[in-house]
């Protein structure tokens, strides 16, 4: 990745920088998704240089990467934004710094509470039957390993398009989990890890494979 663009989020009085970051990023998934290299592939990645803030989880800059300007440009990230131009400001595209470390941003998958309980009874009913046992006994050996419903990873609530066009009566807002990995050094440039449709690193079994992005 060796160009990029920064978004900075200008949230005020009526439009905090929750919901601004919400507005923005669908936007930018939106884009994304219109301008995929393959299934749920893109060749633009995303990162955010004041993740971990103590003002805001994810601060109020976001950066865009691609290997070629040409990438960026084609994007034509202004266009997708155009309705939230009085609370973004895209600058110019540009190299990334010669001393730029390396970071991957990926998605954290944390269940929901309600699916929990769901999965919880179904396995409960499930041991209930195998074992003999009452469905609250199974229910209490169970809680030993529960999964917690929640994360103190930041977050962004964004709308399933799928989801909605799948179901149109049903909630399609969902909390996209960011995590932050460091990595090591500085990468070859030509490693291999790949970016989803969010601009986050595509799951990888290593972290070799990790979609990588600058971060200065």
């Amino acid at each position: 990745m060796n160009f990029y663009i920064e978004l900075q989020l200008l949230p005020d009085d009526e439009v905090n920088l929750g919901f601004l970051w919400q507005k923005v990023f669908q936007q930018v998934h939106i884009a994304l998704v219109e301008h995929k290299v393959a299934p749920n592939q893109s060749a633009i990645a995303v990162g955010f240089p004041d993740y971990g803030d103590n003002g805001f989880p994810l601060g109020n800059k976001l950066r865009l990467f691609a290997k070629e300007p040409a990438q960026l440009q084609k994007l034509s990230i202004n266009h997708w934004l155009t309705r939230l131009a009085d609370y973004t400001h895209v600058k110019a595209i540009k190299p990334v710094p010669a001393e730029a470390t390396f970071v991957s941003f990926t998605r954290k998958q944390v269940k929901s509470v309600e699916r929990i309980e769901r999965e919880m009874q179904q396995k409960a009913q499930r041991w209930a039957v195998k074992s003999g046992k009452s469905l609250a006994e199974c229910l209490k050996d169970l809680e030993k390993t529960k999964p917690a419903g929640h994360s103190k990873l930041p977050f962004i609530f964004l709308h399933s398009q799928e989801t909605k066009r799948r179901s149109p009566n049903e909630s399609c807002k969902f909390p996209l989990f960011i995590s932050r990995v460091a990595i090591d050094g500085k990468l070859d440039a030509k490693q291999n890890g790949s970016f989803d449709c969010y601009g986050l690193s595509a799951k990888s079994n290593s972290e070799d494979n990790l979609g990588c992005v600058p971060q200065f």
